[in-house]
């Protein structure tokens, strides 16, 4: 195990109170520190305060700022929030969610981002493990956050962690033992800057890795350099890669692993995932039978191209966690045709042009909602694909399955975020799903 660096002192200012910010305040009162949290919304905070937390709603927590050492911010506070801005002026160490946990907790750690893919290949590399009888624990940028399971794991678990920008843009120290980054392509634009700025976020995951840890990423990533110092483990289906696609198989140092027809999800970008998975773990040292046993039996998650009923001949699909175009790309992508595309919503500074040329492919109609309705119809205006406006997601399953017959697939792939008109993707999934099972 690495050693970690200690705490900066406190008292400590989390500022955010969702759940990352709800299980770091707990962490640190569990640790016996001084912990003030401060949120601008009003989330359940009976369980701070019976922990003796001190909590200050409704309000910016600037002036909180004066009253810490440290500042632990959410990964949904951005960098120019006037509280981190004043607790940077005032010489506060500002440490993000994932370098807390990594800190609070000894355990070796992988860590998964990527533009897509990363809850899926998140919690597939914990199937593996489980599969190999090996103890792990799944955490990360959604689920269970990573500073609950401070002082709570045995010394053996291997933490697998999910990884965002937002989160990575955070840490400082971490340096975990292996590295997974899965693919690259403009997200969250708008509250990065600009791409660059994405990516750099992005590549913190192997920044302070040391010889001995373990680095997998596409083969053709265009990148000169991912940094960091750890062993490069790339996937992909041209030379050089150590995990690579060809001929119908997945081979692993040049020995077959798999039939690419036995990976339990559909779609090539799942493929991918399983690519990563598999190289993450055979590199560490995973025995090969459990490898394939993993790649053959694992579900998929909720959320992500996850089929949620069938009504006469028609399958009803959940893509609810497609918050980006390219993510909606792969789903058009697994179907071969007949889809009712539901997408819409939040942008994030995105071009959706991306997306005509699947639609008219794959797609007997598109509905729309939410605020970006209007910019993703204007995209798919000319691809010959009856487009319907239908402002709600109620309305869009309605029209959906009224058009669509035996043989067809109804789709919610929104290529957006939620926060228009649902807490979360989580949230928004849910009730499609009811949407479709009150058939």
């Amino acid at each position: 195990m690495k050693p970690r660096p200690p705490l900066p002192p406190g008292p400590f200012l989390v500022l955010g109170l969702a759940r990352s910010g709800v299980a770091s305040a707990l962490a640190l009162s569990a640790r016996g520190e001084e912990v003030i949290g401060s949120d601008a919304g009003a989330p359940d905070v009976g369980r701070l305060r019976e922990a003796g937390v001190e909590v200050h709603l409704d309000a910016s927590g600037e002036h909180l700022a004066a009253s810490a050492r440290t500042l632990i911010k959410s990964p949904g506070v951005p960098q120019d929030a006037p509280t981190v801005i004043a607790a940077r002026r005032g010489g506060l160490a500002v440490l993000g969610e994932l370098e807390l946990a990594w800190r609070l907790i000894p355990n070796e750690f992988i860590a998964v981002t990527g533009t897509n893919g990363k809850t899926t290949t998140t919690e597939w590399i914990g199937h593996i493990h489980r599969e190999a009888g090996l103890p792990v624990a799944v955490a990360g940028n959604v689920g269970t956050a990573a500073t609950s399971l401070a002082g709570s794991l045995p010394a053996q678990t291997t933490v697998i962690c999910e990884a965002s920008s937002f989160q990575l843009e955070d840490v400082d120290a971490f340096a975990p033992e292996a590295a997974v980054l899965l693919n690259l392509s403009p997200d969250h634009l708008d509250r990065h800057a600009t791409y660059e700025e994405y990516v750099a976020a992005k590549l913190r995951i192997f920044a302070r890795q040391g010889n001995d840890d373990i680095a997998v990423a596409p083969l053709d990533l265009e990148l000169w350099d991912l940094g960091g110092c750890a062993r490069r483990v790339p996937f992909g289906s041209g030379p050089g890669a150590e995990m690579s696609d060809r001929a119908g198989y997945l081979w692993w140092d040049e020995e077959p692993l798999l039939p690419v027809t036995e990976i339990s999800l559909r779609g090539a970008h799942n493929r991918e995932n399983a690519m990563a998975a598999a190289a993450v773990c055979l590199a560490r040292g995973v025995a090969p039978d459990a490898v394939r046993a993993g790649l053959r039996t694992f579900s998929g998650v909720a959320h992500r191209l996850e089929t949620v009923a069938r009504h006469r001949g028609v399958e009803y699909v959940n893509d609810s966690k497609a918050t980006n175009v390219a993510s909606t790309l792969a789903a058009l992508g697994a179907y071969a045709g007949g889809i009712h595309l539901i997408a819409g919503g939040r942008g994030k500074s995105q071009d959706f042009t991306p997306l005509a040329p699947a639609v008219a492919e794959r797609c007997r109609g598109v509905y729309l909602i939410g605020e970006e309705a209007g910019e993703i119809g204007l995209a798919l205006a000319g691809t010959g694909v009856n487009i319907e406006q239908c402002g709600e997601l109620a309305l869009a399953v309605s029209s959906a399955r009224a058009a669509a017959r035996a043989g067809d697939t109804v789709l919610l792939s929104p290529a957006c975020a939620s926060y228009d008109q649902y807490p979360d993707y989580e949230a928004r999934g849910a009730h499609f799903r009811a949407l479709v099972e009150g058939a």
